[in-house]
C-alpha cells in the first residue's frame, strides 16, 4: 500500500517540523543538482530555515546566475519598444566588435607584410614607422637581455675564481703540512733530532784487509857460512 496524501499545511510539532525540513532540504538540493548535470541546466537554489540560516547550490557561480536573471527580469518588464530599442543597441554593439576584430585582423597581416596591395603611400610610411619602432624595441630588449646574461655570466665567473682560489689555498696548505711529516721521517732529521746519537761519516767504517810483502835486503859482505842454511832471506808479512 502506498503512503496516505500529506497534508500540506505547517506542521505544529517542532521536533517533526525540523526533521521534515532537514529530510526535504536535503532532497531538493540533490534533485538540483541531478537537474545540472543531466539536462546542462543553469541552477540556482537558495533556502533559508526558520531561524534565518541559509543554504544555496549554484551549478555555476551564483552570482552571474542572480545578475542574469535580473537582467531577463529587467526585459520582461519593458514595453515592446524599449525591447526593440534595446536589441538594436545590442546589434550596434555587436557590429562595432565585428568591425573592431576585422581592423585588428587586418592590421596583423600588414605588420605581417601580407595584403599590402591596397594600402597607398601614406599608410605604407605609417607602416613603416610601426615596423621601425616595434624593431628598435626588440632590439633594446635583445640588448637588455645580452647585459643581464653578461653580468650573470661575469657573477658566476668571480664565484668560480673565489672558489679556485680557497682549493688552491687549501691544496697548498695540506702539501705542506705533508712535506713536513715527510721530513720528520728522514734518518739525517732523526739523527739531528736525537742529542745523544752519532752522525756516520763516509768511509769510517771502510776497514778492507790488504796484503803487502816486504822484502829484507843483506848485503853480501853480511852473509856468512853460518846463515846460509836453511834460513830464508825473505820475511813474508801482512800489513795493514
Amino acid at each position: 500500500m502506498g503512503r496516505g496524501r500529506v497534508e500540506l499545511k505547517r506542521i505544529e510539532n517542532k521536533i517533526n517540523r525540523q526533521v521534515t525540513f532537514s529530510k526535504r532540504r536535503n532532497g531538493l538540493l540533490k534533485k538540483a543538482y541531478e537537474l545540472s548535470v543531466l539536462c546542462d541546466a543553469e541552477i540556482a537554489l537558495i533556502i533559508f530555515s526558520s531561524r534565518g540560516k541559509l543554504f544555496e547550490f549554484a551549478s555555476s557561480e551564483i552570482t552571474k546566475t542572480i545578475e542574469r536573471y535580473q537582467s531577463y527580469q529587467y526585459a520582461s518588464q519593458l514595453p515592446a519598444d524599449d525591447q526593440e530599442t534595446q536589441a538594436r543597441n545590442k546589434y550596434q554593439e555587436i557590429s562595432k566588435l565585428k568591425a573592431k576584430y576585422e581592423s585588428l585582423q587586418r592590421s596583423h597581416r600588414h605588420l605581417l607584410g601580407e595584403d599590402l596591395g591596397p594600402l597607398n603611400l601614406k599608410e605604407l610610411q605609417q607602416l613603416e614607422r610601426q615596423l621601425e619602432s616595434a624593431l628598435s624595441q626588440a632590439r633594446q630588449r635583445r640588448t637588455q637581455l645580452m647585459l643581464n646574461h653578461m653580468e650573470e655570466l661575469q657573477q658566476r665567473e668571480r664565484h668560480l675564481e673565489d672558489i679556485n682560489r680557497q682549493l688552491k689555498f687549501k691544496l697548498e696548505a695540506e702539501t705542506s703540512s705533508l712535506r713536513a711529516i715527510q721530513g720528520s721521517w728522514e734518518p739525517n732529521a732523526m739523527i739531528e733530532s736525537d742529542p745523544f746519537s752519532f752522525r756516520l761519516q763516509p768511509n769510517t767504517m771502510e776497514c778492507e784487509p790488504t796484503l803487502q810483502m816486504y822484502h829484507h835486503f843483506v848485503p853480501p859482505e853480511a852473509a856468512t857460512p853460518g846463515n846460509t842454511g836453511g834460513e830464508n832471506t825473505y820475511m813474508l808479512g801482512w800489513g795493514l
